[in-house]
């Protein structure tokens, strides 16, 4: 997980963008990686760890019929949560996660589903994971996934600026 924040922290470097995260599932973990790559402080803003429905919806601004209506492990939870993440902390970047990590199931969601959310200049998209394994391993699993999704991310709008 150290190399893909690495990269991370090194493709926002180089690119001059920051991120900020909104954090459910992982709890700062995803945070937690990139500020071990030194000189994170450059490209880091911030994360809010919004694990309880009612911070997502006070802190973060996600809306509260999403949360009634869909639930706080959806795709349009996690969307917004990074949107929000991204605005709320003056970042370019917005990275969510949210999702069941178990050892019981969670909003009639099976352990393991997890959504993950990336809000960058050029849009929002979510990925939708079904992850096996102990609470830790889907928790590690996610910010993996989280910072695979966001170096590809990175990497696209590089790819786009330079060609």
């Amino acid at each position: 997980m150290s190399e893909l924040a690495q990269q991370v922290v090194e493709a926002l470097r180089s690119s001059g963008q920051t991120v900020g995260a909104a954090e459910s599932l992982t709890g700062g973990l995803l945070v937690a990686a990139l500020v071990e790559v030194p000189g994170a402080s450059t490209v880091v803003r911030g994360g809010v760890v919004a694990y309880a429905p009612q911070v997502k919806v006070d802190v973060l601004g996600v809306e509260a019929d999403v949360v009634a209506t869909r639930g706080t492990v959806d795709p349009q939870t996690a969307r917004q949560m990074a949107v929000r993440a991204r605005d709320l902390l003056g970042a370019d970047w917005g990275v969510s996660t949210t999702g069941v990590a178990g050892p019981e199931p969670s909003e009639g969601k099976p352990v393991g589903t997890v959504h993950v959310g990336v809000a960058g200049p050029d849009g929002v998209d979510v990925i939708d994971l079904a992850l096996s394994g102990t609470r830790r391993e889907i928790r590690d699993r996610t910010v993996a996934d989280a910072l695979s999704h966001l170096v590809a991310r990175l990497g696209e709008q590089n790819r786009t600026a330079a060609g």
